[in-house]
């Protein structure tokens, strides 16, 4: 009978696949990969829950490459564990439309959890799965039936630990007491610019220790210790684990191992026969024993795991059918079958009773009335649950009861919009998150992130403007709503009333393969009268507010705040004689999504006087207005005044937008 095949050459797999794809693609990291193999090998073959034949399975461990540069060691790990990953998409490494691109991307890789490849923010999606496996379990679960019981596992390099984003999550992961959250960190001491010891001396142990993680410090080329320590972070239920262990990058090389050379660029061909013969790997390029395969195969295994869990779903369906119904409902990301006509009751109502109210109180109004129909709604604010107004009647914080429904973020923009887009790849839930408009600067490029993979989050970002007011320019956006609205996938709603905030939010909640930012004011807004064809035609994006009193000779458009005031502008031109419309466009690429006839019905391409008005940077609306319109809004920074005089200081007022209309009449 052979002997078992060792841990080491089952490691070296990884090894040799890797660098043999990044030289072939003539582009890539090997050094992660390479240095993080033997890590790889304890955690995937003896340890990770998951099925190859069922990516989607609900209840698999997920398994997050935060170093997303070392992404031939997840693809490497996907071919071998029995994954629809094959030697070819290997050897299409980087090439375009290949099933590995050169980060991991969610949607091109079966088994890929979430896009990686911004340091850091792996870390924190990872969080944000480990908020969702204990908030859904504390939901969930009952004496007897752990439905909902699996772990988060996170690969991460010290560049992750150097971003700030690290400091923001990890730190409320320890606070959450995240048990089911283990991290491995490649301790390699190198980055692209070489040895870390000259920007990066931090105690990472004390560091970690001191956010309430446990701690565990290993040779990360000891499968042994690996084990060892594996194990005990799954044992500790309580506080998250970072498991340190202290790796060779590029691991196997003989002349490139521990040296910067190996973390971005091919080991070059040479390199790679030596590293071969000092791996004892006698095999061509892509190639691999059977007994490899067999020894890696994850498919048997996962499908008991698997058909377990689904015996222990039956006894749970059988004792608790409603919950086990409401559960698969939100893991489906389904709606509840009357969520629509009540929605659809509710924005009705808003219309009806009328009042003027600031968008931001419209919004909180608007999820009392949503969150009780969709339980699957997670709250959260950054340190500005008052202002943002996002707590809800029912609202109970995770941090108090596991079976919450809101997170109290603390002052972690970026962190919290990064774990939101986790909550939301792990399924069961729908994240909103909010902050003032200003900040999701902080926030950007987890906004995009979430984008990018087409993830159900709302963003609600209040105090949208000059109209705050007083706090001066320093929380005044200018060029954010642009950012925003040309930011691909995403939708921006900035509505001017109670109608069109509750019809953002159902919008942003019926979104499934879209987030949503939804822009809201401080200050009061007016009602305005709509029919029932207006209030419908709220989700086109831009409809008709206001018609033309005979002939239509200009048309102005308005979002939020500003709708009001070019009502107004309305008002003393049809007085005057001038036939002019009031487009509101509270969502401009919803909008542009709409067919010709109906846009043409809306903005008639023949009608070139148009005024566009908005506090906010001019640019964006001449796509609208064309370069003989005019746009009256923002070109510099506002200033620190009340609301009222700084409207009048930067012209945006009803006698600007009259004015503007006559001289294109």
């Amino acid at each position: 009978m052979p002997a078992p095949i060792s841990e080491r050459k089952l490691a070296n797999a990884i090894r040799v696949l890797s660098f043999d794809a990044v030289q072939k693609a003539n582009s890539g990291h090997p050094g992660a990969p390479m240095g993080m193999a033997d890590i790889a090998e304890v955690l995937w073959r003896k340890f990770l829950k998951h099925n190859p034949a069922d990516p989607s399975w609900h209840n698999r461990d997920r398994f997050v490459l935060s170093n997303g540069h070392g992404s031939m060691l997840i693809y490497s790990l996907l071919h071998l564990s029995g994954y629809d990953v094959s030697v070819d998409d290997l050897k299409g490494f980087r090439q375009l439309h290949s099933k590995t691109p050169g980060h991991p991307e969610l949607g091109y890789t079966p088994g890929v959890e979430t896009t990686t490849g911004p340091l850091g923010q792996g870390i924190a999606n990872a969080v944000g799965f480990a908020i969702a496996e204990k908030t859904l379990a504390a939901q969930f679960n009952r004496d007897g039936h752990n439905i909902v019981d699996h772990h988060t596992y996170a690969f991460l390099g010290d560049g992750c630990l150097m971003e700030g984003i690290s400091h923001e999550v990890c730190s409320l992961a320890g606070t959450l007491e995240l048990g089911k959250l283990v991290f491995f960190y490649d301790d390699n001491g190198i980055s692209i610019d070489g040895d870390v010891e000259g920007w990066f001396t931090d105690d990472t142990q004390a560091r970690f220790e001191s956010y309430g993680w446990q701690v565990i410090k290993v040779d990360g080329h000891d499968t042994d210790e690996i084990t060892q320590a594996t194990e005990q972070a799954i044992k500790e239920t309580t506080k998250p684990s970072l498991i340190i262990c202290k790796t060779t990058i590029g691991a196997g090389s003989p002349n490139k191992q521990g040296l910067a050379a190996s973390h971005g660029a091919p080991l070059g061909d040479d390199e790679i026969v030596l590293t071969r013969d000092a791996l004892s790997w006698k095999h061509a390029p892509f190639e691999l024993d059977d007994e490899i395969y067999q020894a890696w195969d994850a498919k048997a295994k996962g499908d008991v795991q698997q058909k377990n869990w689904d015996a222990n779903f039956e006894a749970y369906k059988k004792a608790y059918p409603e919950l086990a119904a409401e559960l698969v409902r939100r893991l489906e990301g389904d709606l509840p079958a009357d969520f629509e006509q009540k929605a659809q009751e509710y924005i009705q109502q808003t219309q009806d009773q009328g009042g003027d109210v600031a968008s931001r109180k419209a919004s909180q109004n608007a999820i009392n009335i949503l969150q009780p129909l969709l339980p699957e709604l997670l709250g959260g604010s950054a340190d500005l649950a008052g202002s943002n107004l996002t707590l809800f009647k029912d609202a109970k914080g995770i941090q108090d009861d596991d079976a919450g429904n809101y997170i109290y973020y603390g002052v972690r923009e970026f962190g919290m919009t990064a774990i939101a887009n986790g909550i939301a790849l792990h399924g069961g839930f729908i994240p909103y998150v909010a902050t003032f408009l200003m900040f999701m600067e902080y926030a950007r490029n987890a906004v995009r992130m979430g984008a990018l993979m087409k993830q159900r989050v709302i963003h609600v970002y209040t105090h949208d403007s000059i109209g705050l007011g007083e706090d001066g320019p320093t929380h005044q956006p200018v060029e954010q709503l642009t950012s925003l609205r040309t930011t691909p996938n995403l939708r921006t709603w900035r509505p001017c009333d109670a109608t069109e905030s509750a019809s953002a939010w159902v919008e942003a909640i019926k979104s499934e393969n879209n987030p949503s930012a939804l822009i809201f004011s401080r200050q009061s807004l007016p009602h305005q009268a709509r029919d029932t064809e207006q209030v419908a035609n709220i989700t086109k994006g831009g409809y008709v507010l206001a018609k033309e009193q005979g002939e239509l000779q200009a048309i102005i458009i308005a979002t939020g705040s500003e709708v009001g005031l070019a009502m107004q502008a309305y008002a003393t031109l049809s007085e005057n004689g001038v036939g002019v419309r009031v487009v509101s466009m509270p969502c401009a690429e919803i909008f542009s999504e709409q067919d010709a006839s109906y846009r043409e019905g809306v903005l008639p391409a023949n009608i070139r006087a148009r005024v566009a008005v908005e506090a906010a940077h001019v640019d964006y609306w001449y796509k609208f207005v064309g370069l003989d319109g005019k746009v009256i809004g923002m070109t510099t920074y506002g200033e620190s005044a009340p609301a009222d005089e700084l409207y009048k200081e930067f012209g945006i007022t009803t006698e600007a937008v009259v004015d503007a209309v006559n001289s294109l009449v």
